[in-house]
C-alpha cells in the first residue's frame, strides 16, 4: 500500500522585546549569569500579579497580519498546567480557546497554500542544563532568565506533504519574522525553535493515523531529515502489521533517529482555565489598521519589485531577499549607484557570499560595506581592472580594508588596454605556441580561447580579454 506523508509545524520564535512577557525583567537571558534577570512574577510566588507586554502584543498582531489571518475582537490568556522541571511555577501562561489570530495562509515559493491554524502569544519556560558529575552520575540546572521571555507560536495546518515542503515553510517563514523585525529566527540559539507533526495515511484516504509530535530539531536540516526518519519509521510499522500510537518523540541529530519521549498528551490533560490575573484584550479596528500601515515591505513583494526595478532574474532577487540584511545591504549599494544593480548582485550573491561564509560572517558584520563595493563595482565596469582583478582586490578588501582603487594601484592591478603594450606579448605567444597557431588556421576556433589564456597568464590576468583576442585575430590573419 502508498502512504502520504502529512506534515503540520507548530513554530515557537522568541521575541524582541526589551523586558519579558509579564515582568519588567530584562528579556535578554543569553548574555548574562544564570538566574540573574528573574522575579518573583518569573517564579510565580504567591501574590505577584502579571502585567502584559504591549510590545509582544503588537509583534504577534504583526506576524498575524503578515500571515494573512484574522483577528477576532478579543483575546485572553490561560493557565496551561503541567509538572515539568523547566516549568518553575507549575504552569506556562499561554492562550487556548480565544488567540490573537486564526485562519491565515503562507504561499511557498512553488505557489503551494499553507494554511495557518493560529499565531498566538505566551511565555517561554526556564532553561535545563545537562551535566554529569565526577562519578559519572547524571543532573540537571535550571536557570530561570529564559522563564518568561515573550514567545510566539505559528502554528500551521497539516497541509505539507514531504521534508522539503516543510523546510521551504519554515525559511519562508522565518524570513518575514526576519523582515517584519519581530525575532532574530536563529534556530542554533534557541529562538526558532519547531516542533513538527507527522503522521500517515493510505494515499487517497482522507482518514488520518496516529501522529508522533517530534522535537528538539534545532537546524532546518535537523527538521528534514528527522521528518524524512519519522515518515519511514511509520511506514515500517504499518508493513509490519503495527498500528502508529499518538506519542512524543525527540530528535537525537547524533545518530538520526527519534526517540520515544511521552505518550502524547491532550489539552485536557493541561487542564487550561482563564488567566485569573489577566483581563482580556480588546482590539480596536482602528488599532489593528494602525499596525497594518507600520508593516514594511515583505520579502514576496520586495523581490517582485527588485525584478521590476532592477531587472534581476527571479532566482537572483529571490536569493537577495531571502535575507532582510542582504535586501538592504544590496539596496544602500544601488542607492549610491543604480546603473549598478546587475554587478552588485552578481558580487553579493558570489565572491562576496563565499568571503562572509569562509569567515563565518553574517552580511550585517561584513567588514566590506556598500560604498566600498560600489566603488569596485565602479571600477570592473569601467574595465579599470579585469574580473580576475576584481576578485583580487575584494579578497585584499577584506583582509586590509582598504579601497579598491588604492589596492588596484599598489598591486599594479589596473587593466592593460592598450594595443602597443600588448602585441608584443601576443607575437611572443605566436611564437611560442606554433601547434595552435595551426590548429587555428585548420578552422579549429577553440584554439584561440588556448592563445589568448597564454597572453592572459604572461600578463597576471591584467590584460583587457576583449583586446587581446582583436589583437590575436589581426596578427593571425595579417602576419603583422
Amino acid at each position: 500500500m502508498e502512504y502520504e506523508i502529512i506534515i503540520g509545524l507548530e513554530v515557537h520564535a522568541q521575541l524582541l522585546t526589551r523586558s519579558k512577557m509579564f515582568c519588567t525583567c530584562s528579556a535578554d537571558y543569553a548574555s548574562t549569569p544564570p538566574n540573574t534577570h528573574v522575579c518573583p512574577v518569573c517564579l510565580g510566588m504567591p501574590g505577584v500579579l502579571p502585567r502584559i507586554n504591549r510590545q509582544a502584543v503588537e509583534y504577534t498582531v504583526m506576524t498575524a497580519l503578515a500571515l494573512n489571518c484574522t483577528i477576532p475582537p478579543q483575546t485572553k490568556f490561560d493557565r496551561k498546567n503541567y509538572p515539568y522541571p523547566d516549568l518553575v511555577k507549575g504552569y506556562q501562561i499561554s492562550q487556548y480557546d480565544a488567540p490573537v489570530s486564526i485562519n491565515g495562509w503562507l504561499d511557498l515559493d512553488g505557489g503551494k497554500r499553507i494554511g495557518i491554524e493560529r499565531v498566538h502569544l505566551e511565555e517561554d519556560t526556564a532553561k535545563l542544563i545537562h551535566r554529569t558529575s565526577p562519578l559519572g552520575e547524571g543532573f540537571s540546572l535550571v536557570d530561570v532568565n529564559r522563564s518568561g521571555v515573550p514567545l510566539m507560536e505559528v502554528v500551521s495546518r497539516p497541509d505539507m506533504r514531504s521534508p522539503e515542503e516543510a523546510r521551504g515553510y519554515l525559511m519562508k517563514l522565518r524570513t518575514i519574522l526576519q523582515y517584519l523585525g519581530v525575532s532574530t529566527g536563529n534556530m542554533e540559539e534557541g529562538s526558532f525553535r519547531c516542533d513538527a507533526n507527522v503522521s500517515l495515511r493510505p494515499r487517497g484516504s482522507p482518514t488520518l493515523l496516529p501522529k508522533a509530535e517530534i522535537k528538539n530539531m534545532n537546524s532546518f536540516r535537523a527538521v528534514y531529515l528527522a521528518l524524512e526518519y519519522e515518515a519511514k519509521r511509520q511506514k515500517q510499522l504499518l508493513e509490519q502489521g503495527q498500528q502508529p500510537v499518538q506519542e512524543t518523540r525527540g530528535w537525537v541529530d547524533e545518530k538520526g533517529i527519534t526517540v520515544l519521549q511521552r505518550s502524547k498528551e491532550y489539552a485536557h490533560d493541561y487542564r487550561y482555565f482563564p488567566e485569573p490575573d489577566l483581563p482580556p484584550l480588546v482590539f480596536s479596528p482602528q488599532w489593528i489598521e494602525e499596525i497594518r500601515r507600520k508593516l514594511p515591505e515583505l520579502p514576496e513583494a520586495r523581490r517582485e519589485r527588485f525584478m521590476a526595478q532592477y531587472g534581476l532574474s527571479p532566482y537572483d532577487a529571490g536569493l537577495l531577499t531571502a535575507s532582510r540584511a542582504m535586501a538592504d545591504y544590496f539596496e544602500e549599494g544601488v542607492g549610491i549607484n543604480p546603473s549598478l544593480a546587475k554587478r552588485l548582485a552578481n558580487l553579493l550573491l558570489g565572491e562576496m557570499s563565499r568571503h562572509l561564509k569562509d569567515r563565518g560572517l553574517r552580511i550585517q558584520e561584513s567588514p566590506v560595506k556598500p560604498r566600498r563595493l560600489v566603488e569596485l563595482a565602479e571600477l570592473w565596469t569601467q574595465g579599470a581592472v579585469t574580473n580576475t582583478a576584481a576578485y583580487e582586490i575584494l579578497t585584499d578588501m577584506f583582509l586590509t580594508l582598504r579601497e579598491p582603487t588604492r589596492l588596484m594601484q599598489e598591486k599594479g592591478l589596473a587593466q592593460i588596454s592598450e594595443e602597443i603594450s600588448l602585441v608584443g606579448m601576443v607575437r611572443e605567444v605566436l611564437a611560442a605556441n606554433p601547434q595552435a597557431v595551426a590548429d587555428y588556421k585548420k578552422g579549429k576556433a577553440q584554439a584561440i580561447a588556448f592563445l589568448l589564456g597564454q597572453v592572459m597568464r604572461q600578463t597576471g590576468g591584467r590584460a583587457n580579454p576583449t583586446v587581446v583576442r582583436q589583437l590575436l585575430e589581426k596578427v593571425l590573419a595579417t602576419g603583422v
